[in-house]
């Protein structure tokens, strides 16, 4: 009996170490993913190195590396992972869906394109062009971004993607949203943003067929 409950013992013991173990790990590997994006919007591709992620982590080096062998595991999977949160962050504005507010839609569309994750992949994008080791991973991991957030424009502007143009209308929106996000990197663009949003918006209505409350 006793060497049951001694067995029983260990069993318990290494259950209970294992959780804050895998939650520690769980959240080291949230810190380099967050903190690599923030390194590649400040600092762009050459200045962004491991090391100087790791130490923005508040992690070493080495639980860097356990986390991600190589600079490109690293950097590809930070962008993955915030343009996830993004994904998740955009539906979440609208959780009834969009109730014909379009305008709304496209703003909060736009938004995505002109913040730190926008910048940190524009530099990822920009490195891969140079990188043949990189540029594969990037142009997968680009498609599978772009995938995601032409689904979500789609359902957030009630667009009835089978009639023809309007899988071009929703892509040339987020081209367009592309385009002021790169025109905000030099100068704080926001007060000629608002006016292209609302015209866009107008033009959406016009192209989609306007959307009664309650439909999305």
């Amino acid at each position: 009996m006793g060497a049951v409950n001694s067995a029983n013992t260990i069993t318990t013991v290494t259950t209970v170490d294992r959780v804050p173990k895998q939650d520690r790990s769980r959240a080291t590997r949230q810190r380099l993913l967050e903190a690599a994006v923030a390194c590649l919007a400040e600092h762009g591709w050459t200045g962004s190195t491991v090391a100087v992620v790791a130490e923005r982590a508040g992690v070493s080096r080495g639980a860097a590396q356990h986390h991600f062998p190589t600079r490109e595991d690293l950097f590809t999977a930070a962008v993955e992972y915030v343009a996830e949160e993004r994904s998740l962050a955009l539906r979440a504005l609208f959780p009834q869906g969009a109730a014909g507010d379009r305008r709304a839609v496209v703003a909060a569309l736009v938004d995505l394109y002109t913040g730190p994750l926008f910048r940190a992949a524009l530099h990822l994008w920009v490195a891969a062009s140079n990188e043949d080791q990189l540029r594969p991973r990037v142009t997968e991991l680009e498609a599978r971004v772009g995938r995601e957030t032409h689904r979500i424009a789609v359902d957030l502007l009630a667009a009835d993607e089978p009639r023809p143009g309007v899988r071009e209308t929703v892509q040339g929106l987020l081209d367009m949203a592309r385009g002021l996000g790169l025109a905000n990197l030099l100068t704080d663009d926001a007060q000629r943003r608002e006016g292209v949003v609302t015209q866009w918006a107008t033009l959406l209505d016009d192209a989609l067929g306007r959307v009664t409350d309650g439909a999305a």
